[in-house]
């Protein structure tokens, strides 16, 4: 694939919204980020949910002021096909890493691997793969498991909100996974296998969504230029998802976009996505007192 980086192709006002871009295979998150970077130069981009280089698809990146959404859509639910190979295992948990097969592993029936994906989906606690970016003691966990060091990373809270068997031909499985933040999809499928006595290594993955962002709508990354950018750009606003919206008056928008504090009226949410009469984001308000609604974070129009 090949993407221009001549300064000449950067567009002149990058604007504010998010890009929901089809990371492919091969290339890291911050990979994809580069290139919309340099396109949207002096304006930053941000990623909200990595994806490993073994995986492809839905990968949703904040241009300009929009990157102080990223934690809304990091939010949202996220929805994956995983492929596993079962009776194999592997220090990464997937295929990027030594792969040993199992020796004369059980093989389970498709009622069997159905009937232990319900057990896992809920609010479950789940340990992190060993090589992963979470940080022990300052430092990331794949660091110090690439130079042998035994590491404890605790089991931490995630949510599954669906885990089904879409495929199954011995050894190979394919998952279609809706979970919360946090949730590792290999992680899942090695949990899957110890259920029913054996291992599994995940050998693809795709991201087909996060919330409203489907993989049929993204645009991929070698059509991103300066001339298809702008189109592709999405309102900021989709960044929110169904947080209550309050449209300000003009009064109201001047008080806000000064830091100052507005009548709360009926409103009673913890958080408040604040539009102007075109319906563009401006503010997200949250409770000030009693009674008032103050910016946490102010966007210019």
């Amino acid at each position: 694939m090949t993407i221009s980086t001549n300064p000449e192709s950067r567009i002149a006002n990058p604007g504010f919204g998010l890009l929901n871009v089809h990371k492919p295979t091969g290339l890291t998150s911050r990979d994809v980020v580069n290139v919309v970077a340099r396109l949207v130069r002096p304006a930053k981009a941000g990623h909200a949910g990595t994806l490993d280089p073994l995986a492809e698809g839905v990968l949703v990146v904040c241009v300009g002021a929009a990157t102080r959404l990223i934690e809304y859509v990091q939010r949202m639910p996220k929805r994956y096909r995983g492929e596993f190979l079962l009776g194999r295992e592997s220090p990464t948990e997937d295929i990027e890493g030594p792969v040993t097969e199992l020796a004369d592993p059980p093989i389970p029936s498709r009622e069997a691997l159905a009937a232990a994906a319900r057990t896992l989906v809920g609010p479950i606690a789940q340990r992190p793969p060993q090589y992963s970016a979470l940080k022990v003691g300052g430092r990331r966990a794949y660091d110090a498991a690439r130079r042998g060091e035994a590491i404890d990373l605790a089991p931490r809270p995630v949510t599954i909100y669906e885990l089904t068997v879409v495929e199954y031909d011995y050894p190979r499985v394919v998952l279609d996974v809706c979970c919360g933040s946090g949730t590792y999809v290999r992680s899942l499928g090695r949990d899957l296998a110890e259920k029913l006595g054996t291992a599994a290594v995940m050998s693809a993955l795709v991201r087909t969504a996060i919330g409203p962002f489907t993989l049929a709508a993204a645009t991929k990354l070698d059509g991103l230029s300066a001339a298809t950018l702008p189109a592709a750009l999405i309102p900021a606003i989709a960044a929110i998802g169904n947080m209550p919206r309050r449209t300000l008056t003009e009064l109201e928008l001047v008080e806000v976009t000064a830091g100052r504090t507005i009548a709360a009226g009926d409103t009673h949410a913890e958080e408040i996505a604040a539009v102007d009469a075109n319906g563009l984001l401006r503010a997200i308000l949250v409770p000030r007192g009693e009674g008032r609604l103050g910016p946490n974070r102010v966007f210019a129009s």
